[in-house]
């Protein structure tokens, strides 16, 4: 077989070697897996590396990091999984008791100041109750969803629904959300951005590198954590308090950039 005049390089190095990265601008030593007394990374860790690659005499040397930024924020919205579930001899009267009970708490969302726009009815079901091969009765459920967005209020809208549903009325769930979270996602990018930068200039110092430009940027995650509803609410005579809390906004990155040559 003749011997190729063009080469392809990829050596991936262990972010700790150090100083030992990088010797006369080429790689000390070449790791595609972990050596004898290393373990292999843990799921989900992310470990830094060096890249040399190249074509002919060209050779583009790198430094690959991720970075993280996380910001928080008040929620600004609570969103509420309500539900109705009726029972009866037969299909008809379970369904018009579903249907009663699921506008009257519809109405006592508006009237408590949630618009329309933040009502959706989701998940009908229709359930017939056996006693061995004989049908005794029908049960009908029906999920309705609201969106409040004055949360300092969001006890008593909540408390109003299930009074106005009744022993029909459910609550399913709730959760809250930041939902003007642009400027917390710019600042958590930001954030995220320098942690990176800060990897890789410590990186090329200890390889004795100066740190080029940059060769790629890609967003691995954007996402909210935190607290995610209420737990437990008594409505029979009192609102119960909303505590909202602070959630998260945490971007993680990768980026990658170019090794200068040594001066």
């Amino acid at each position: 077989m003749k011997k190729s005049h063009v080469a392809h390089a990829f050596v991936v190095l262990a972010t700790l070697a150090g100083p030992s990265l990088l010797a006369g601008g080429r790689p000390a030593a070449a790791a595609s897996a972990p050596v004898a007394g290393e373990s292999a990374p843990a799921a989900g860790e992310t470990r830094e590396s060096v890249i040399v690659s190249g074509t002919g005499e060209e050779t583009r040397e790198s430094v690959i990091v991720s970075g993280t930024g996380k910001v928080s924020g008040e929620p600004d919205v609570l969103t509420v999984s309500f539900g109705v579930e009726t029972d009866a001899p037969a299909v008809g009267p379970a369904l018009d008791r579903a249907a009663t009970a699921s506008t009257r708490m519809r109405d006592a969302l508006i009237r408590a100041g949630v618009a329309k726009a933040d009502l959706q009815t989701s998940d009908v079901s229709v359930n017939s109750r056996r006693n061995g091969t004989k049908i005794t009765g029908y049960t009908v459920s029906q999920g309705l969803t609201a969106k409040i967005r004055t949360l300092p209020k969001a006890g008593a809208v909540i408390s109003a629904a299930m009074t106005a549903g009744g022993d029909a009325a459910r609550l399913h769930g709730t959760s809250f959300a930041i939902e003007n979270d642009g400027a917390l996602l710019t600042e958590a990018r930001k954030r995220a951005f320098a942690d990176a930068r800060g990897k890789a200039e410590l990186y090329a110092r200890e390889a004795g590198r100066p740190l080029g430009r940059v060769i790629r940027v890609s967003e691995e995650s954007a996402g909210f954590s935190g607290g995610t509803g209420l737990r437990g609410l008594a409505y029979a005579d009192q609102a119960a308090p909303v505590e909202p809390g602070r959630q998260d906004v945490s971007v993680t990155i990768s980026v990658e950039w170019a090794l200068n040559p040594p001066a």
